[in-house]
């Protein structure tokens, strides 16, 4: 037989499937019609395709398996054969389905599309992962399965799927990381644990922007809200063994030891204060009535060419408003050191450190998560909490787009500013 025969008979069969696939859909439609069958629910025609599907897959299965199709007389004497079917209700993304699974005499058939103890079809798993991620409770993703599929999915079992992520949060949390970051943004999330009573603890999230202009999450790591040089040391010597030689520079909130503990692991590094932080928290001293003003007269602080017109800018700003509010007066003052450095930058690197978005877009994202818990009764339950929420941001790859577009700019300035050392050639 030619191969060009081979081929058009080939080609048949798959026609001949496909038509006679349309032919069962078609009758099927057509009897939901005529029978005034639902499309979903209990009893739905999704449902029969479903079980149809599932039997039809496994029976593929039990055939390969024993070498012969069913009723063939090959089978006879082979040494196994089929025993009959026992029936199984597994939870699909259409709802409960009961499908009738084949045996074989020998029991060593292990069906493969329906495991053997599977009650969820993978579908199932990833569906309570993305309602977990958007910050939808056990108890509300029960709620919705029952009500929108007409599945009972008890809160342990939700649990159960939940608690699946945590070998790949392992393993996104030592993946390797790249030699060398522009920048990177260390942010507290407070959340609140039960450790024989509820407290709020911080969890901290470690964001860098890399040599491609994209946003990164390196790790989350809990703290007890006591941490200093000791604590933020053992986090920065975890990621420079994860591959992470040289960071540009270092943005954070005046994290107690975190600019000692920089300077053991990437000496080269400049920690600066975030502007932002710095004057979100001058906010939080000052009356409503005088944010409008106090924002006004601190920007030709943050903005000056230089220190010493920002110096000579803060004087006047103190000179204003010193009397009112000296909270204010003494946190710049405390951030001062830390917030210099900002200033010896052109504009498109000030633009990258000064702007929080991302990393605020993140906190949004996990503390919407966080609060629809109200508390965690572990600190392993928080981390799996925000991983889930994490593992969901951006999931069109519209943002990461968005910032490589702006890049182009602030890599010259990173080059210049840091002397080459985000070139290809060291990395």
């Amino acid at each position: 037989m030619s191969e060009k025969t081979v081929e058009h008979e080939s080609a048949a069969e798959s026609v001949g499937v496909a038509t006679s696939n349309e032919q069962l859909i078609a009758m099927l439609v057509e009897r939901a019609r005529s029978e005034g069958m639902q499309l979903t629910g209990a009893g739905g025609l999704l449902q029969q395709l479903t079980k149809r599907v599932l039997e039809s897959a496994l029976e593929g299965e039990i055939t390969d398996h024993l070498g012969y199709d069913k009723h063939d007389p090959v089978g006879k004497n082979s040494g196994n054969s089929r025993n009959g079917t026992r029936a199984k209700t597994v939870l699909t993304d259409v709802g409960p389905v009961e499908v009738e699974v084949p045996r074989d005499v020998e029991g060593s058939f292990e069906p493969q599309i329906v495991k053997k103890r599977q009650r969820r079809l993978t579908g199932v798993d990833e569906m309570v992962l993305s309602l977990s991620a958007k910050g939808l409770t056990h108890g509300e993703i029960s709620s919705h399965l029952a009500e929108i599929y007409g599945a009972e999915v008890s809160k342990q079992t939700i649990s159960t799927i939940t608690d699946q992520v945590m070998e790949g949060m392992t393993e996104w949390s030592n993946r390797p990381l790249a030699r060398v970051y522009p920048v990177l943004f260390v942010d507290a999330i407070n959340v609140k644990i039960r450790d024989g009573k509820v407290a709020n603890r911080p969890v901290y999230v470690v964001m860098a922007v890399t040599s491609e202009g994209t946003r990164d999450i390196l790790g989350i790591w809990a703290g007890d809200g006591g941490e200093g040089a000791k604590y933020w040391l053992q986090v920065f010597t975890e990621l420079k063994n994860r591959g992470l030689d040289d960071v540009l520079m270092l943005v954070c909130d005046g994290l107690k030891g975190l600019p000692d503990a920089v300077e053991t692991v990437w000496p080269r590094t400049i920690v600066q204060t975030c502007v932002v932080h710095l004057l979100r928290n001058s906010f939080r001293y000052a009356a409503r009535q005088d944010w409008d003003k106090i924002a006004k007269a601190l920007k030709p602080v943050y903005t000056a060419p230089n220190e010493s017109a920002a110096a000579e800018r803060f004087g006047e700003f103190q000179d204003a408003w010193g009397k009112k509010y000296p909270a204010i007066i003494k946190l710049w003052e405390s951030a001062w050191a830390e917030f210099v450095p900002f200033l010896s930058f052109d504009v498109e690197i000030r633009t990258v450190i000064c702007s929080t978005n991302a990393i605020e877009s993140v906190n949004a994202r996990i503390r919407k998560a966080v609060r629809a818990r109200g508390h965690f009764p572990t600190e392993a339950a928080a981390l799996k909490c925000i991983y889930l929420a994490l593992m969901s941001l951006d999931p069109t790859g519209k943002g990461c787009k968005r910032w490589t577009m702006r890049w182009k700019a602030p890599l010259n300035a990173f080059q210049i500013a840091f002397k080459g050392r985000l070139t290809p050639a060291n990395n």
